[in-house]
């Protein structure tokens, strides 16, 4: 095999992951494990540069006997590429002032020969290392070195592509201690409490084949861990099936779902398989299952029970091998009680519920980590120079109570990057309102607390199921695109307003 054919098998067995909601451990340990393989080395390393401490640690390791090294930039072989940049090939290492012989008796393993070859960002700035023990059959030749480089290009590039990159940045003011080592998911930021719990139910609920239940407000990244859940599990190679029980009409959903015979209904010229079909073997995604019309939450709880289900317009039971993970913003138990959405479907779907936190309980330092992450991202996307945040801006985003939560701070980065000018984000480069309040006129936590007295307070029989204003322009401008046939134009003309403004409503509605 070839140096090229070498370095792009370990590239191909990587790919797969990138972009997806994998734990990063895994992600890098199997970037590890098939450098080892191709080069033939006894054990791997993966070093990333802690700059803010003036480190490097081992992020993904062959390293059964401890969990973590850390050296000194210019420390041991290891230490000494992160800081001159070079590719090493020692022999032996009896013969090299280099080696520092402490993790050897610590770990009572015995390094003979190293190959270590650093890994540089798009910008040229070494970011890792990645390191190789003794080669199986004598020492590393010139020709391993070459690959090795190759293949600690595509590891940078990689590593560029997950969340921890932006984390390894962080100016030393805010190095008080080690890069945390969670067991974190790619694509998910934080390391507050709440997080931090969000993390292990998800990470035992990939574990199981038990349904998932995943709540909390708009924004604060539901989707991304029901795919976390998915891409982590047992099902991950198949696939993941989004359905929005929002986007739909009532009697489009059921379609949707189960799919339909031939001649179900009029247009039903064929049969069609529905969601659950595409599904088998792997993941159905039911975003706000609140929504989802009664008639069909029968349907759905037979498939949780049994699991088997008809399409439309036929009596030939499907069997189904699909797991099912849902979301909702909105509150089940108002919705049971309310008679609105039935019990048994209820517990049913609740076996495992994640709940993740709004943005603005979650701390100032997710903020910032969020920040400086979106800000990176955007830059990269734009083709801009990464932008400091200055301590104004920073304690501007901190204060604010993100109503939006995760995808408002988001877009108000990319926005802040985009238009700003020089090499500093400043606090008039955000576009956030003056007064920061989720309301005219209750403060966030005032506006907590009375929700949750309101759930507390009686309800008289007579107003039960009264929907809120929302729900009801909501009902009323599906049913009308509904009766139209999905003619947004003659829709909007119906409804006396224009077609922007449907546009825009639709939006907010999450269609």
């Amino acid at each position: 095999m070839t140096t090229s054919d070498r370095s792009s098998a370990v590239l191909l067995a990587v790919s797969e992951f990138l972009g997806r909601e994998v734990a990063i451990d895994e992600l890098l340990m199997t970037l590890v494990d098939r450098m080892a393989t191709a080069l033939e080395a006894d054990r791997g390393t993966l070093y990333l540069v802690d700059r803010g401490k003036g480190e490097v640690f081992s992020r993904a390791a062959h390293l059964p006997e401890i969990h973590e090294i850390r050296l000194k930039m210019g420390q041991g072989i290891a230490g000494y590429v992160a800081e001159s940049g070079e590719t090493v090939n020692v022999p032996t290492t009896n013969q090299d002032k280099r080696f520092f012989a402490g993790v050897d008796e610590v770990t009572g393993y015995r390094t003979e020969s190293i190959l270590a070859s650093p890994m540089r960002d798009r910008n040229g700035t070494v970011i890792g290392v990645v390191q190789l023990l003794n080669k199986r059959g004598g020492s590393f030749a010139r020709e391993d070195g070459e690959v090795l480089n190759s293949l600690a290009r595509q590891a940078a590039s990689v590593i560029e592509s997950t969340t921890v990159y932006t984390q390894l940045f962080r100016p030393p003011s805010e190095a008080r201690e080690p890069l945390p080592l969670a067991d974190r998911f790619n694509r998910i930021i934080g390391e507050s409490e709440p997080m931090k719990l969000a993390y292990r139910l998800t990470t035992k609920a990939a574990n199981s084949d038990a349904t998932v239940l995943v709540r909390g407000e708009s924004g604060t990244g539901k989707e991304l861990f029901a795919r976390a859940v998915h891409v982590n599990s047992r099902r991950k190679d198949k696939p993941f099936v989004k359905v929005d029980c929002a986007a739909l009409p009532a009697t489009l959903i059921e379609n949707e779902l189960f799919g339909h015979e031939k001649g179900a209904y009029t247009g039903a010229d064929q049969r069609a398989a529905g969601k659950l079909d595409a599904a088998q073997g792997g993941t159905v995604f039911l975003d706000e299952i609140g929504e989802l019309p009664l008639s069909v939450q029968g349907k759905l709880l037979r498939v949780l029970q049994d699991p088997e289900f008809e399409r439309v317009g036929s009596t030939k039971t499907v069997q189904i091998d699909a797991r099912i993970v849902a979301a909702t913003t909105r509150d089940l138990e108002a919705l049971v009680a309310q008679g609105r959405f039935r019990q048994d479907l209820y517990y049913r779907i609740k076996v495992v519920e994640i709940r993740l936190p709004s943005l603005r309980v979650r701390g100032p330092e997710d903020i910032t980590r969020l920040a400086r992450h979106f800000v990176a991202a955007a830059a990269k996307r734009h083709g801009r120079e990464l932008p400091r945040i200055c301590a104004e801006a920073l304690t501007r985003l901190t204060a604010y109570p993100w109503p939006g939560n995760v995808r408002e701070l988001e877009n108000c980065l990319e926005s802040a990057v985009v238009i700003m000018d020089g090499a500093q984000m400043l606090p008039e480069h955000l576009p956030l309102p003056e007064r920061t309040r989720l309301s005219p006129d209750i403060a966030p936590d005032e506006g907590e607390e009375r929700e949750r007295m309101g759930r507390d307070e009686p309800v008289p029989a007579a107003a039960q199921g009264i929907r809120t204003l929302e729900e009801v322009e909501r009902g009323h401008i599906l049913s009308t695109l509904e009766q139209v046939g999905g003619n947004r134009s003659l829709a909007a003309r119906l409804l006396g307003i224009g077609r922007n403004t449907l546009a825009r409503k639709l939006r907010g509605y999450g269609l």
